[in-house]
């Protein structure tokens, strides 16, 4: 059998906050195939993420199937909304979250990594935020728009625009996006749904631009429903976790480690013909027109 060697790679994951979410599953994978993990943990939770891995409590998470523990080589402070040092407003400078915490721009963050570790193979972008995301989007105001996309969308556009530079010949960037994006699904709000459309549109330019500047792939994982912290708060989740079980061609609960098992095929030499797709991993829920369990069918 073929094995996924990433012996001697560097990956960047961005957005990893807990052991919980789809960045922490595709870390682990990456570790277990030998890369060197470094993480971009957002900045107002940085404290607690630290304290929390120190003190152990992912250290269940954190084994390796060899019985080791997975190893962060550093984490870098991150807040995916700001470019650089002059974008940050100051009430967000002098927030007590923020106030002794430097660099964590995303043009601070690459130079650092570029600084501390060279040229590197491989960015996941696990970032999402809508702070309306409860909201329909008919509610959602300007700012809480913007600010979706922002967060979830632009945040993509920078991250490869900053890190590209600094980044191996044929390496690879990815990001997980959500079906949302080209179908309504009611209660997934705030503008995110929006997010996602340009995420996934971005994705096909970006693997043009940058595919011929810096020879490197970007593509996207679709994911399906998972019961996070992070997905938590957009209220619903347990409701669309039982709708896919119910509804999808595989009647199962997805696993992140799926996510993780298919993100790791796709930042290998093993997709090295693989840029611009949207791979779903979602026990095949995309492919459904109807819901079988509708009570009209019955």
């Amino acid at each position: 059998m073929y094995k996924i060697d990433l012996k001697g790679k560097v990956a960047f994951v961005a957005g990893i906050g807990d052991d919980q979410g789809f960045g922490w599953a595709i870390a682990k994978m990456l570790a277990e195939a030998g890369a060197t993990i470094l993480v971009g943990t957002w900045t107002p939770i940085l404290k607690i993420f630290i304290q929390s891995l120190d003190m152990g409590k992912f250290d269940i998470s954190r084994k390796l199937s060899d019985g080791s523990l997975m190893q962060f080589a550093k984490i870098y402070p991150l807040d995916a909304s700001f470019d650089k040092e002059s974008d940050v407003p100051e009430e967000i400078r002098e927030n007590k979250r923020y106030k002794n915490v430097g660099g964590y721009t995303i043009s601070e963050v690459a130079e650092q990594i570029h600084k501390d570790f060279g040229n590197i193979d491989i960015v996941i972008h696990s970032l999402a935020n809508g702070p309306e995301v409860k909201k329909p989007l008919l509610e959602t105001s300007r700012s809480g728009y913007l600010a979706a996309l922002s967060a979830s969308s632009y945040s993509f556009v920078s991250l490869v625009a900053h890190l590209g530079p600094f980044l191996n010949p044929g390496s690879s960037v990815m990001t997980l996006t959500y079906m949302a994006s080209e179908k309504a699904v009611p209660g997934y709000g705030g503008g995110m749904s929006s997010a996602k459309a340009a995420l996934e549109s971005d994705v096909r330019t970006l693997a043009f631009e940058a595919g011929r500047k810096w020879n490197i792939r970007v593509n996207a994982i679709s994911a399906g429903a998972l019961g996070s912290r992070a997905a938590r708060a957009i209220g619903f989740i347990d409701k669309m976790i039982e709708y896919g079980y119910a509804n999808a061609p595989l009647q199962k609960t997805l696993q992140a480690e799926e996510v993780g098992r298919s993100a790791l095929f796709l930042v290998s030499p093993m997709s090295s013909a693989v840029t611009g797709a949207i791979l779903y991993v979602d026990n095949g829920i995309n492919a459904m027109g109807v819901a079988i369990d509708s009570p009209t069918l019955t």
